[in-house]
């Protein structure tokens, strides 16, 4: 049997973690270092290991920051290619020298950290370096993003985004009001780099899911600018909008050209079998009919049994199309039973399914799970 994927071994290993001791061999003995970080590494989960290796770093780097910091300035390998615009994110092994910058650096040497994350990040995204700075000097911290959305490279831009997202994955959580970020994504919509688009985009998604009427009204001044090439608009609209269009957020779907009450309705319904083992598949097959042309999102939604004996849905992709009227259309889906899952536990006893065209719900069939 193949051994399961560690991502965290793949990322940080003896070999990996050669590489940054010997970028940093003009500074300090590379070979002691390498050997110090291994000793503790390997019963480390990934965070931890990020942790572990900017201790052990700083502990050999000289004691001031002033000197911690210049020993990275000369040590950072060349910058990522600024020619790219997209799914350059850099190397993991430089993620903990923003953790060490963030940890040393944060109360008596803000602005020297400023410049070694604006260096650093160029090798490396450095968002989850900049959330001790929002929280402990918000006004400073978000004037210079400000500065770096300006900024002639897109990672840095990139980070002015990225850095100040309120629902950052991995990242620490933020105390300033998310409404106040909208400007920085105002200067950065109309980015021709991808990556700094797509961060943008998950910014108003995570707006989204407190404020959505924000994001909406964002999306639309961004549209009347015409700053923006309408084909990456497009792409941002839907991936901004994501979260809303699958809770079937009306105001989202009409962004979107869909109307939230569509004509259409359920023809037909069938989940085979009805009575499924937990780590099998089911077929889904919904067919539907409208009364005139209509653009329409198709999903479904399993309502599962919680422990509590309630059932909370979790909702599923289809399809988009549009429909001819009185042309009915049949789609089909299968779904796996996942028993395999680590963060989403299925219990057994009696669930249904719901079919829904622009988040309005056509119809349910139940099914037992066991």
């Amino acid at each position: 049997m193949d051994e399961k994927f560690s991502l965290k071994d793949e990322l940080f290993n003896a070999t990996t973690l050669r590489v940054l001791a010997d970028d940093f061999g003009g500074v300090l003995d590379a070979d002691a270092f390498h050997t110090d970080i291994m000793e503790g590494l390997l019963p480390l989960e990934l965070m931890a290991r990020i942790e572990w290796i900017a201790e052990v770093l700083a502990r050999h780097l000289p004691d001031a920051f002033e000197d911690k910091a210049t020993a990275i300035f000369d040590s950072l390998p060349p910058p990522l290619n600024p020619t790219r615009s997209d799914d350059d994110f850099g190397a993991f092994i430089y993620a903990p020298l923003g953790h060490l910058v963030a940890t040393y650096g944060v109360e008596h040497h803000r602005d020297l950290s400023f410049r070694l994350i604006e260096a650093i990040t160029q090798r490396f995204s450095m968002e989850w370096a900049m959330r001790p700075f929002l929280n402990r000097w918000p006004d400073e911290a978000v004037a210079q993003m400000e500065i770096w959305a300006d900024h002639e490279n897109y990672h840095v831009r990139r980070l002015a985004s990225e850095g100040t997202r309120p629902k950052l994955p991995w990242g620490k959580g933020i105390k300033i009001d998310p409404i106040l970020m909208v400007p920085i994504l105002d200067k950065l919509h109309d980015d021709r780099t991808r990556y700094v688009t797509r961060s943008v985009s998950n910014h108003l998604n995570d707006i989204g899911k407190f404020s959505p009427d924000v994001v909406i009204d964002r999306l639309a001044t961004w549209r009347k600018a015409g700053a923006q090439d309408e084909k990456e608009l497009r792409w941002m609209d839907r991936h901004a909008l994501r979260t809303l269009i699958k809770n079937g957020h009306a105001g989202a779907m009409a962004h979107l050209g869909y109307r939230p009450d569509p004509d259409v309705r359920l023809v037909s319904l069938t989940v085979t079998p009805d009575v499924i083992a937990i780590g099998n598949v089911v077929a889904v097959e919904i067919e539907i009919e409208a009364g005139c042309q209509e653009p329409v999102i198709i999903d479904y939604a399993i309502h599962f049994l919680k422990s509590n004996g309630t059932t909370a849905p979790k909702v599923f992709k289809v399809k988009d199309l549009t429909l001819e009227p009185n042309k009915p259309v049949t789609l089909k889906k299968n779904h796996r039973f996942k028993c395999d899952a680590t963060t989403f536990r299925l219990y057994p006893g009696a669930q249904f399914l719901t079919v829904t065209a622009n988040g309005k719900s056509l119809g349910r069939v139940d099914f037992t799970l066991v």
